[in-house]
């Protein structure tokens, strides 16, 4: 957890980091609000001061990559092609085993439409802060479409260079008139394209277990979507700050639409690997909750996002998971387990796990440790 004492610097000067923060929050002006009020340097609050083991380590960039990278893999004929079908389940299998990221393309959203939502996420994070104003939140829970700008705001080791919107999608969608004018149509029509691309990859997690189709989709793993749009703005001082820490994602499945600004980075082989971009392709990762399941047969990698002088990024980012309250208990699936694959972790409720995940703060801490027999 971050400290939040003042400090005094080298120079004598007073820095209080949680009276900052509370500035910061209460302008409900965001990252976006700083540079149009001209900042040309890195506010205190988002200066990376933190040390942690995997920051020291080699990256990768996509120029480097000589050897095979991120996966991609094409969904072409997934639903039509019984022979291909088990092909993509075996390279889907092999991917989330060894990288836990994948990408896809031929996966039927067409181009226009990873446009419009590009461009629909863009054009509110450029409203006016006045206009935005209105949507500012931290009380998840009580609307289903917020602004605000780090969710760990006060709770987080750093503070990370990137402004979010939130739009919960499933099982009840956010009425329309939630939802800004400005993005409303496309954030619509592509939640339903990403919730039914969810459900294909969901019923090919299960038959590559060697499960019914509609397994996972039965045990409420896609019963919630929500749908961010992150905004990363041009960083004055890329080399102190931080798009987003590292982290594992805390759901089941991510379905991620990045750019051509770059930044994405996953772990892998004890290095940083760049996430190219693929025109037309999506980044599929799976989260904690499907690894935990899974008894570790899908992995939840470390990952982050690093901030760039050029800008701004855009991503949109789809999460399934059950909904918070959702008393199922999660473990282990007992029909994958046997004397040589004992159950690694014990069953517990999704509101149990987020409970974990959240008090770390996302400061390094693996959450499914603490869920480990």
């Amino acid at each position: 957890m971050v400290a939040t004492i003042a400090t005094t610097e080298a120079n004598g000067q007073v820095y209080d980091r949680k009276t900052e923060l509370k500035a910061f929050d209460e302008s409900k002006a965001g990252v976006k609000g700083l540079l149009d009020a001209g900042v040309t340097s890195l506010p205190r609050i988002f200066v990376n001061n933190q040390t942690l083991p995997l920051d020291g380590l080699t990256v990768v960039t996509n120029d480097d990559q000589t050897q095979a990278g991120i996966p991609i893999i094409d969904l072409g004929g997934v639903n039509d092609v019984p022979a291909r079908r088990e092909e993509i389940i075996k390279e889907i299998l092999d991917a989330c085993g060894t990288w836990g990221f994948f990408q896809i393309v031929n996966h039927g959203i067409p181009q226009t439409m990873l446009n419009e939502i590009r461009e629909g996420v863009l054009k509110f994070h450029e409203l006016d802060t006045e206009t935005k104003k209105k949507y500012y939140t931290r009380e998840y829970g009580k609307k289903k479409f917020i602004y605000n700008s780090n969710y760990y705001l006060f709770e987080g080791p750093v503070t990370n260079w990137r402004d979010t919107i939130t739009a919960v999608m499933a099982p009840v969608a956010a009425d329309p008139q939630e939802i800004p004018e400005v993005c409303r149509e496309i954030i619509i029509d592509y939640s339903k394209e990403v919730i039914r691309l969810g459900h294909t990859l969901f019923e090919l997690f299960s038959e590559s277990m060697g499960l019914h189709p509609n397994h996972l989709k039965d045990i409420d793993c896609a019963e919630e979507m929500m749908l961010l749009g992150h905004y990363y703005p041009p960083c004055p001082e890329p080399e102190k700050a931080i798009g987003i820490n590292n982290h594992k994602d805390n759901d089941f499945l991510t379905i991620l639409l990045q750019d051509q600004v770059g930044g994405l980075q996953v772990l892998n082989d004890n290095k940083w690997v760049e996430v190219p971009y693929v025109p037309g392709a999506l980044v599929i990762n799976t989260g904690d909750l499907l690894q935990l399941i899974s008894n570790d047969r899908f992995k939840s990698v470390v990952h982050r996002v690093q901030s760039k002088k050029v800008g701004p990024r855009i991503s949109v980012a789809g999460f399934f998971r059950p909904v918070y309250w959702n008393p199922r208990p999660f473990g282990p699936i007992k029909e994958i387990l046997s004397e040589e694959n004992p159950a690694i972790y014990r069953e517990c409720t999704n509101k149990e796990y987020l409970q974990t995940y959240f008090s770390t703060g996302q400061d390094g801490t693996p959450a499914l440790d603490k869920f480990k027999l």
